[in-house]
């Protein structure tokens, strides 16, 4: 059986036009075929999951029918009552598949998770904040068919952008005037061709032309030195242009299928500082932190009075957050302190902004002071993107 992951083979954008085109011709004329909708779906998810991949195929299934129990069992639950640790008790069971495929090659010499598959941080993350909405009340009721198509919606199954359940719902449900539709794919067209410049051409050449070569004469020199400089700088291109290419093509397919996906992306590396930039860089998974884990720590922390100070609240959650995006990348030092370097600079910056409110009178602001921070704030990017590739882990320690 033929297996492709998405967006990586020509062939595989060949199969998506010819598996789109009757979805496209029934938008634009007013009709969502659902069923067909259904079977390409299912084909492709079966052509990422299914030949050499067909144990990840298993372990999907197997984890959607695990998340749906949970989501219809807490949906039933939340009905009648809301205690607390029901609720905290069915969060943790929905990132426990994720977290023992995170810690299991610390655990086993490497070896990867049986239950692991492509994807999976995604669908926990979809899975996990329908059950807080449930808690919140803002999710009454849930339909089969709407949360599957939902988790695996196949153009971002892989890698994102993250969606929220109300919102997609509110586009699958409906099929898009006309007019409105045509907008989308023109934006979609937009989007596959900047995606196709982006990872095909600037990524390519960032990441597989330069970085090697790169990376050869850092390691050679040994220790710092400029090279070292160099593979930060074409690392952090490489990163961006290769994950924000895939993201366009998952927004852009998404859109051919009558579906708003959030967009991912906003110019990230022309943030004026640190939170700025995580307001545009890989902005549903910021937005997804800051909404379920940051606010309602800080909430829980205010609730309960455990820090006086608001700023120290705010610090401690900043902490918090980060140090949790620093495990979910893996667990690994150089991703622990990645995160941890993004949360001394998150604070750092908030310290700043706090400065610069009380003294605004005398501190200059101009187009030389805007580039001068967006300037700082890229290096700093970069800097945490070189300890996040982990070549500082190769060139000292390995």
């Amino acid at each position: 059986m033929l297996n492709m992951q998405p967006y990586q083979d020509p062939t595989y954008f060949v199969l998506l036009a010819i598996g789109l085109l009757p979805i496209m011709v029934g938008l634009l004329y007013g009709r969502r075929f659902r069923v067909y909708e259904t079977i390409i779906s299912f084909l492709f998810l079966l052509l990422t999951f299914g030949g050499v991949k067909w144990q990840q195929g298993v372990a999907l299934i197997g984890y959607v029918i695990f998340e749906l129990l949970l989501i219809y069992g807490y949906l039933a639950y939340r009905k009648r009552k809301n205690a607390s640790w029901i609720f905290n008790l069915t969060v943790i069971l929905s990132i426990l598949p994720l977290v023992i495929v995170k810690i299991a090659p610390v655990m086993n010499n490497g070896r990867e998770s049986i239950i692991g598959f492509l994807g999976i941080s995604y669908l926990t993350f979809k899975a996990v904040g329908m059950i807080m909405e449930i808690r919140d009340g803002i999710i009454k009721e849930v339909g089969l068919s709407e949360v599957v198509h939902f988790l695996l919606f196949f153009p971002t199954i892989s890698s994102g952008p993250i969606d929220r359940y109300r919102r997609f719902l509110g586009d699958y449900k409906k099929v898009p005037a006309r007019d409105k539709y045509l907008a989308l794919l023109d934006k979609a067209m937009w989007y596959i061709f900047l995606g196709f410049v982006y990872k095909f051409l600037l990524a390519y050449l960032f990441g597989v032309v330069m970085l090697p070569k790169i990376s050869a004469l850092a390691l050679a020199h040994g220790g710092w030195s400029w090279w070292v400089i160099a593979y930060m700088y074409t690392y952090s291109m490489d990163l961006f242009f290769d994950f924000a290419g895939y993201s366009l093509f998952a927004v852009g397919i998404s859109y051919i299928m009558g579906i708003q996906t959030p967009m991912n992306f906003n110019k990230p590396f022309i943030a004026k500082n640190i939170k700025d930039f995580w307001n545009r860089w890989h902005m549903t998974l910021s937005f997804w932190f800051r909404d379920y884990i940051y606010m309602r720590l800080v909430f829980f922390m205010m609730k309960k009075k455990l820090l006086k100070s608001r700023i120290a609240i705010a610090n401690v959650g900043y902490l918090t957050l980060f140090l949790i995006m620093g495990f979910w990348h893996g667990v690994t030092w150089y991703y622990i302190v990645y995160g941890l370097y993004h949360a001394v600079a998150i604070n750092l910056c908030d310290m700043w902004l706090r400065f610069k409110k009380r003294h605004k009178e005398k501190i200059p602001h101009n187009k030389f002071t805007e580039a001068l921070a967006i300037f700082i704030t890229f290096n700093v990017v970069c800097f945490s993107f070189l300890i996040f590739s982990g070549f500082l882990n190769t060139l000292f320690f390995a």
